[in-house]
């Protein structure tokens, strides 16, 4: 079992990977948001995240899920926090997700292509790497753009730009436009 634990002005973001944390009943019945997608099944590596605010005491957005591909297979969960929007998105195996930290509420749920690797904020845009994937989201959680990209691949944003390389192949773009008009699925 793996825990982290992150704070992010009024918020805790607490995670554990591979088992139920011992406290789990007692974090759900006090959660006024849970999210539950197939904890209790087989299949997948268990993953429980928590967000407490500083005026609670205990966590009121509790998500728990099972996730594949794992960090077996080099897939790692991961959170990032935009403080400002009160916006949190979770990627894990092919599972994406946002809330509304303010709402205490689900925004949506998306598929990373084959499997999720990282969020990266780039001022006002959340860039999304997956392994088949490069997607963007406003710090509201609006899609932006989305594309299919393969390994290897990486990018780099400069100014508004987004410089990316794909199997030796260069291009670059606005940030906030994406690759092409229509681009988003």
């Amino acid at each position: 079992m793996a825990t982290f634990q992150v704070g992010c002005n009024e918020y805790t973001v607490s995670g554990t990977i591979g088992s139920v944390p011992t406290t789990y009943s007692e974090l759900v019945g006090h959660a006024r948001f849970h999210d539950d997608f197939g904890i209790k099944g087989a299949d997948g590596t268990t993953l429980v995240v928590t967000v407490e605010s500083a005026a609670a005491h205990w966590p009121e957005l509790v998500v728990s899920q099972r996730f594949d591909p794992g960090p077996e297979a080099g897939f790692h969960p991961g959170a990032l926090l935009v403080p400002e929007t009160h916006l949190l998105v979770l990627g894990a195996g092919d599972r994406l997700l946002a809330y509304d930290l303010r709402a205490v509420k689900r925004l949506w749920e998306d598929v990373a292509n084959t499997g999720f690797w990282s969020w990266k904020r780039h001022g006002d845009v959340i860039v999304m790497s997956a392994e088949l994937e490069l997607a963007a989201w406003d710090i509201e959680g609006k899609k932006l753009w989305t594309m299919f990209v393969e390994p290897p691949w990486g990018y780099d944003v400069q100014d508004s730009r987004l410089c990316l390389e794909v199997m030796g192949q260069e291009s670059d773009f606005d940030l906030k436009i994406g690759p092409e008009a229509g681009s988003i699925g």
